[in-house]
């Protein structure tokens, strides 16, 4: 392979004009036609037998061309490419395809390369560390939600109401007809949640077990399927039972059914324990988002339109491949939801962008700071990722290149370099209101006293 020129054109493309010695594109047609000759038979020789010769004039000298020039030419462009130096960020359009009698064969490969950005006032950045002070309040709202969590639901003789679980058999009538997906049976539904289309809760509540009623409804105008967009329907209900949250009482026995504590008093300090911490890593977090967006803020640089849709991409195959971790298709999800593939994957532009952005921008600072990473770095990196996914480092090496790691560790120290160098004040506040309310929300003395 020789790579004949290098053309920087407009938007970050470049072209390249490679070639293919004659020696190595006869190497290629030989691996073309040991490969293909196994199903080919003609006259006079058995299956597969056929001279390589007799097959080209039979079929013409071009009939293993494009088998040979698909061997060749990921390991010539790839080539082309690291003598080019350049680092193409989508894959390249191939044109001007020829072939000479004696001379192998040439293309131009036209591709997308990352581009060339700069970063200014990256050191010194001035933020704000704002951390939450875990007061009694949060404490016992965070006990609440245990007590949801061990709830029990207990079937109750009266009508229903905002709050209750309501058993129902239903199904939809629209002009009179029973539409699709419609229809259900013991269906608990939480009153006063919206679970179901709005007006519809409502006018269950107040109806005990045993009841048959109909329920009118309109689905809104925004709804998944087409052709009941805005339309009124008819539901036949039947309550068939009223069941009431019963939530566990607030004591040691508590305490000892739902953790490792014996008491009361132990299981709180340890929950405000750990919501502080939560508190104090969410504050570090949302530092460090802010460093990092003053930094691509101070980035410049004309951006590929197909770096974002390829990280699109990435991050569509990743939802794609955890839903069938969990038995489901993308396709059925959409379904579900009522969306579509371009809607969906506009949820993930903003993100895309900024993930982007965030990488170009880090790899600046480690080209500019002559960042690098050692040999033990890489080492760690493997061992790390090995660590997260609970398999062998060995097996991740075989999977990651090791350039690509070495990437991302030097892109980590040029985040380590912009934190180190930042200016950060620290700024503590109470996370919940004020002390009257808290105490209108049970507080003690002893509790208000503490948070003082």
């Amino acid at each position: 392979m020789s790579l004949t020129s290098v053309n920087k054109l407009e938007n970050n493309t470049v072209e390249l004009v490679v070639s293919v010695s004659e020696e190595q594109f006869q190497d290629a047609l030989n691996k073309a036609y040991k490969k293909k000759v196994k199903s080919i038979a003609l006259p006079g020789f058995r299956k597969g037998k056929a001279p390589k010769a007799m097959i080209e004039k039979m079929y013409g000298k071009e009939f293993f061309y494009d088998d040979a020039i698909n061997m060749v030419y990921p390991s010539a462009y790839e080539a082309a490419v690291e003598e080019a130096n350049i680092e193409p960020v989508d894959r390249a359009n191939v044109s001007d395809l020829q072939v000479e009698q004696g001379k192998g064969f040439s293309f131009k490969a036209t591709v997308t390369v990352k581009p060339e950005v700069t970063v200014k006032n990256y050191k010194g950045i001035k933020a704000e560390k704002t951390v939450e002070t875990i007061m009694a309040a949060d404490v016992n709202a965070e006990l609440d939600r245990m007590r949801e969590r061990n709830s029990r639901l207990t079937n109750v003789e009266r009508a229903a109401k905002n709050g209750d679980t309501a058993l129902i058999n239903f199904e939809g009538f629209k002009e009179g007809v029973a539409f699709e997906g419609g229809k259900g049976e013991n269906f608990p539904l939480v009153l006063g949640s919206g679970q179901f289309i709005p007006g519809f809760e409502e006018q269950v509540v107040g109806h005990a077990a045993g009841d048959e009623f109909d329920v009118n409804v309109t689905f809104p105008e925004d709804y998944h399927a087409e052709d009941l967009k805005g339309q009124p329907v008819v539901f036949k209900v039947k309550v068939n039972a009223v069941q009431e949250k019963e939530l566990p009482a607030l004591d040691d026995e508590f305490a000892k059914d739902v953790s490792e504590f014996d008491t009361l008093a132990e299981l709180k300090k340890d929950v405000k324990e750990r919501l502080q911490k939560e508190a104090d890593n969410k504050a570090q977090v949302d530092m460090e988002n802010s460093l990092i967006s003053t930094v691509i803020e101070n980035m410049e640089g004309e951006i590929p339109q197909c770096m974002f849709e390829n990280k699109i991409n990435e991050m569509v195959n990743d939802f794609s491949y955890r839903l069938q971790s969990q038995g489901m298709n993308l396709d059925l999800y959409l379904h579900y939801t009522g969306s579509d593939m371009k809607a969906f994957r506009e949820t993930f532009k903003e993100s895309a962008e900024r993930q982007v952005k965030i990488r170009l921008a880090l790899e600046k600072i480690a080209e500019v700071e002559n960042l690098t990473a050692t040999a033990e770095d890489i080492e760690a990196e493997y061992e790390k990722i090995a660590k997260n996914y609970g398999i062998d480092a060995q097996k991740v090496k075989g999977i990651l290149p090791e350039k690509e790691i070495a990437k991302d560790v030097t892109v980590n120290k040029a985040i380590d370099l912009v934190k180190e160098s930042a200016e950060v004040t620290e700024k503590k506040v109470k996370k919940t209101a004020s002390k009257s309310k808290k105490k209108a929300e049970g507080e003690t003395a002893e509790e208000a006293a503490d948070e003082e």
